[in-house]
Parts: structure tokens; C-alpha cells; sequence
């Protein structure tokens, strides 16, 4: 007589029932569909939504249904394909700059199943179509912005302290040497230096480490700021994670579901937006660079310092976006120290000023706030620029070859007199209405910490998509049915025992990877195909195991006791050195390699579970209570 555990049972019912509940959601197609998000002061109430239908019905697109996604955006769900392209574009026309339209695929699961988390598997880019976009991230500027941001804090140190110097230059090894004026205390300088730039460095606006770290080399009247290569490596790897904080508050301007954004190599930042059919616009949101600086005004004459090129000190020449007599840019002089710029910014919305000009309203961290106030009690009645700095990439044909570069856009947009003090809230103008827009969207999602070029990019269409997901599915289906009537063919009641396994293992695979959101991709169907053979394999052993013992004369219950026991070391140590590589593979794969390790885990535990433990409660409820068995089918 066979024993097996009636706990057991009720463990493989319970993960039976559960799986199948949690792979139920894959069942369900999605609807295309366009998502509505409101920007900062507007919200998703009737009147947008009467707006939506009149729109819609104005311009003959039919939809199925408008869903409120608790306030937060508005879900207009479409019959097709092309539906959803013409909807986008009357909506966007309809709703101007004060909503985010973006193209979408809305679930269609019952809320019954949704209430408990139920929800199907996240479709990678190969299968829902989208873009891939891969950038480089350019490090040595994120230094330089660093060191120069210590070079200017280490001039007004020296200047608010009264001690004076002859120069405070950077060197082209990244240190700065400052040569005092003959009798100056270098030893003092050095002291003060040291607790401001600790200070500079914790509460700079572009979140990157530093200060605390520097050395400094003190010789007669000459310091030197060394920054060691760990400090280095430290400003360019939190320049690429500040960056990636902001492409996926852009990504959310954009309101695309599921994107994948993550870290590839030492400088690279790999974006892939699923559903995404506008990829102009999405390479315009998320390349762009447009940024503010605010900066205190020189006095002097800046076309006679352009002139001479004797420039102050302490100042630098911009030049205005109008023009003057001489059908030329304006020169200024401003002062280099920047009071805020965009690394502070936290929130911003599009509005006009008095005239009815666009404008836009800037929210500061509390950091710039404190700034800001500090700057204008101590200035009212005085001058003030705001600097508009864009970096626009180009690409240029040389020896046949393309040679990416640069140009960096600087324009003083505004200057105008403090009238009175404040903080954390004021507006801005001087701007076109479409870089009013465009900057709003860029400051709510925050500054780069360092600019990016785009190296790669890469588009798959929503019927290459489909077509893909159809293709993979036919062969997890082939391999599986080829399979089947192998077993049933070969090893009868066992081979049904087999295939009810299996089948269980993918019902259990797809439960697992919906339950925890991970991304099916067509790499991934691969895993899924693989883990189906290595399934079919750990069966087979089972079932010759068996074969063995019932020739060497076994009675038949014994034999499938001991074909189960002497197979499961084998299937246990052949899985397990699977599975390892299974994880190093998604340890130190990118993109498909990861989706193909993904499902390749989660398979191998699975079919580990099913053929040890699940074909065996099937053949014990079958042979277990039959004391007279002569022989097995097998």
C-alpha cells in the first residue's frame, strides 16, 4: 500500500486552486485606450469628462467606456487600434498642455479578481510594441559640475572671511589650488574651507556626495583640494541614479504603464516604454535638458568688458534672447555663484503673468527656498537674471563617420529689480509659450544630474508585438501538446499522470510571474518552453525509474515508491546547478537575458514541485489502495 501525507494533499489543493486563480487574469484581452492624467491645479471631475465625451462624439470616435481611476486619471477605453490613435490626437488637441494624453492598454479583468490581486502577466516591449531607447551618461560633466561648484564655495569663503588670495583655479587632474595674498594664514583658510565645503557639498542642490572626503595639502601660502578617485566614483555612479529618479518622474509625465528603466554598465541608462506609439514625443521628454539658473546681476559695462575681455572676477558674460540696435544679442554680466537653479526646483505649472504673457510658476525644495530668501532680503532693489540653459545634442559626418557632440544654449530670459522678499514660491517669465510647457513638465520631473546623449533606439510596432506574442504562444503550445502525446503514447496512465503535471506547471509558472509582476517577454517564452523540457525530464527519469524496478522484479506499489525516491536525488541536483545558472544569469544579464532567466527560475522550482510532488499524490490516489496490483501501466 503507497502512503503519502494527507496535509500534503491539501498543500497541492490549496497551490493548485491558488494558481489557477492567479493565472485566470491572462485570459482576458486588453482594451487599447487613451489615459488622461491631470497636471498640478486641475483634476479629473465631470467636467472633463463631458469635455472628453463631447470631444469624442464631435469628432466620431466611438468608445466603450470611461473609467475614473480613483482621481487620479481618466480612462477612455477604445474598440481598436485605430480608434485609440485618432482619440489621442482630437484629446490632445481638445486638452491642451493642462493634461498628459498618452496612449495606454486598460485591463479588462473583473474587479473580483482584482480585489485580491489578481492581475496578468506585464507584457515586455517585444510583445505590447513601444520603444527602447538606450543613453549615455555623460560623467566627466557631473564632475565638472561638481568641482566647479567647489571653486566658486571656495572663492566666496575666502572673500565673506576677509582673506584674500591671489587665485583659486581647477587643474586639469580635478584639484583646486588656491594661492593666498603674501601673510595670509593658510592654515586658517584651510579650516574655514574645510567646514564650508562639508556644508556645500551636504546641502548642494544636485544631491551628489563629496566635501567630506576632499584632502587638502597645505604649502607656505598655497592649498591644494585633492578629490580621491573613490569620491570621483562616488559623484559619477550618483549621477547616474539621481538620473534615473528623473526619467521615471518624465516617464510618469507621459503616463506610460509598466516602463522599464534601469542601470546598464558604468554609464549607460536603458529606457524601454511598452505602448508607447508617439516616440517623438517621448524622446523629446525624456532627452530633454532645458533647465533654470538664477543669477545675481554685475554692474558694469558688459560690451566694454566684451570688448577688452577684461570680464570681473567674480562675473561672467551671458547674452539676452532679444536683440539690440545692432541686430545683435545683449551681453550682461552676471555673477558666476548661482543662487538656485533647476536642481532645486520641485514643482512647476504654467500660467501667465499680468500682461496675459506665459509664465511659469516654480516651487523650491527647502534648500533653494532658504537660498532664495537669503539672497533677496539681503538685495531688494537690485537686479536679478534668470538664465534659460537647454543642451541641444548634434550630429556631424566626419571621414564618413557620425561624430556626436554638443551645443549648449545659454540666454538670459529675464532681469528684473527685487521688489521685495521671497521664498519658495514666485514666477517666472520671459518665455515662449511652447518652452513654458515644455520647462513646467521638466522642473515637476526634476533636473538631470548630468546630460545624456541617445546611442540607441529602437521601435516595435503593436503588430510586430502581436505577432510575436501569437508566435511564442504557439511554440509554449507545440512543445506542450508535442510532449503530451509523447507520454501518453509511451508511458499510458503514467504519461497522463505526466501531462497533468505539466500542465500544472505552466498554469503555475504563469500565477507566479502574474502574481508578482514580473515581465513576460519573448526571451521569456523561451524560459517557459525550456522549463516544459526540463519538466518532460524530470518525469522521464521518474517514469524509467519505475521501468527499472518493476524488471529487477519489484511488486508494482514498491516500484513506484522507490522509482519516486531514487529519481528525486537526480531531479533535485540536476535543477539545482540549472537554477544556479538561472540566477547568474539574471544577476549579470540585461534585457532579454533577464526575461529568459525570469521564467527559466521560476520554471525550474515549479516543475521541481509538480513532478515530485504532484505526479506523485496522482499516483498514489490511483494504485495506492489497490493490494492486488500485478502489474502498472508504464
Amino acid at each position: 500500500m503507497l502512503e503519502f501525507p494527507r496535509w500534503k494533499y491539501v498543500v497541492i489543493l490549496l497551490v493548485v486552486a491558488l494558481s489557477v486563480f492567479y493565472a485566470l487574469p491572462n485570459i482576458y484581452p486588453q482594451d487599447p485606450s487613451v489615459q488622461i492624467t491631470p497636471n498640478r491645479g486641475y483634476a479629473v471631475d465631470a467636467a472633463l469628462r463631458q469635455k472628453v465625451e463631447a470631444s469624442l462624439k464631435e469628432a466620431g470616435v466611438a468608445t466603450k467606456a470611461l473609467d475614473d481611476q480613483d482621481g487620479k486619471s481618466l480612462l477612455v477605453r477604445l474598440p481598436g487600434l485605430d480608434a485609440q490613435t485618432k482619440a489621442n490626437d482630437v484629446l490632445r488637441g481638445a486638452l491642451g498642455e493642462n493634461y498628459v494624453v498618452a496612449l495606454n492598454l486598460a485591463s479588462t479583468v473583473p474587479d473580483w479578481l482584482s480585489r485580491f490581486g489578481a492581475r496578468p502577466m506585464v507584457q515586455g516591449l517585444d510583445l505590447q510594441g513601444g520603444v527602447h531607447f538606450e543613453l549615455q551618461v555623460d560623467q566627466k560633466a557631473a564632475l565638472d559640475k561638481r568641482v566647479d561648484a567647489y571653486v566658486e564655495d571656495a572663492r566666496l569663503t575666502l572673500r565673506d572671511n576677509r582673506i584674500k588670495y591671489q587665485s583659486v583655479e581647477r587643474r586639469p587632474d580635478n584639484s583646486i589650488a588656491i594661492a593666498l595674498a603674501p601673510g595670509e594664514d593658510a592654515n586658517k583658510a584651510r579650516d574655514l574651507l574645510a567646514k564650508t565645503l562639508v556644508a556645500s557639498s551636504n546641502a548642494g542642490g544636485a544631491g551628489l556626495a563629496g566635501g567630506g572626503a576632499l584632502t587638502y595639502d597645505v604649502e607656505g601660502e598655497r592649498i591644494t583640494i585633492v578629490l580621491p578617485e573613490s569620491e570621483l566614483n562616488q559623484i559619477a555612479g550618483s549621477a547616474i541614479e539621481q538620473n534615473i529618479t528623473t526619467l521615471r518622474n518624465r516617464v510618469n509625465e507621459l503616463g506610460v504603464a509598466e516602463p522599464i528603466i534601469q542601470r546598464q554598465g558604468n554609464d549607460r541608462v536603458v529606457v524601454q516604454l511598452p505602448g508607447v506609439q508617439d516616440t517623438a514625443e517621448a524622446k523629446r521628454m525624456i532627452g530633454a535638458t532645458a533647465t533654470l539658473e538664477y543669477r545675481a546681476a554685475v554692474d558694469g559695462n558688459a560690451y566694454d568688458a566684451v570688448a577688452s575681455g577684461n570680464v570681473p572676477p567674480e562675473a561672467r558674460v551671458y547674452y539676452r534672447r532679444e536683440l539690440g540696435p545692432d541686430g545683435k544679442p545683449i551681453p550682461i554680466l552676471l555673477n558666476k555663484r548661482v543662487i538656485v537653479s533647476g536642481d532645486q526646483m520641485v514643482g512647476a505649472q504654467t500660467s501667465t503673468d499680468q500682461n496675459g504673457l506665459p509664465a511659469v510658476n516654480v516651487t523650491l525644495n527647502n534648500i533653494g527656498g532658504q537660498r532664495m530668501f537669503d539672497f533677496t532680503s539681503a538685495n531688494v532693489n537690485k537686479p536679478m537674471a534668470v538664465v534659460y540653459i537647454e543642451r541641444i545634442p548634434q550630429v556631424d559626418i566626419v571621414n564618413g563617420e557620425e561624430v556626436r557632440s554638443t551645443r549648449i544654449k545659454e540666454e538670459v530670459i529675464s532681469v528684473a529689480n527685487i521688489n521685495g522678499v521671497f521664498g519658495k514660491n514666485f514666477i517666472t517669465t520671459g518665455l515662449e509659450k511652447t518652452e513654458a510647457d515644455g520647462l513646467a513638465k521638466l522642473l515637476r520631473a526634476g533636473s538631470l544630474a548630468a546630460p545624456m546623449d541617445f546611442i540607441n533606439e529602437r521601435v516595435v510596432g503593436p503588430s510586430l508585438g502581436k505577432e510575436n506574442v501569437e508566435r511564442g504562444t504557439k511554440a509554449v503550445m507545440f512543445s506542450f501538446l508535442f510532449a503530451l502525446a509523447f507520454f501518453l503514447v509511451y508511458y499510458r496512465v503514467f504519461g497522463l499522470l505526466t501531462c497533468i503535471a505539466l500542465l500544472l506547471n505552466l498554469v503555475m509558472v504563469v500565477a507566479v510571474m502574474s502574481l508578482f509582476g514580473a515581465t513576460m517577454t519573448l526571451p521569456g517564452f523561451a524560459g517557459l518552453a525550456l522549463s516544459i523540457g526540463m519538466s518532460v525530464d524530470a518525469n522521464v527519469l521518474i517514469n524509467e525509474r519505475i521501468r527499472e524496478e518493476l524488471r529487477a522484479g519489484v511488486p508494482p506499489l514498491a516500484s513506484i515508491a522507490t522509482g519516486y525516491d531514487k529519481a528525486s536525488g537526480t531531479i533535485f541536483d540536476s535543477n539545482m546547478t540549472a537554477l544556479l545558472a538561472g540566477v547568474a544569469l539574471f544577476a549579470f544579464g540585461t534585457g532579454p537575458l533577464k526575461g529568459f532567466a525570469v521564467t527559466m527560475i521560476v520554471g525550474i522550482l515549479t516543475s521541481v514541485f509538480t513532478a515530485v510532488t504532484v505526479s506523485r499524490a496522482l499516483a498514489t490516489l490511483i494504485y495506492g489502495r489497490r493490494r492486488k496490483l500485478k502489474s502498472l501501466a508504464i
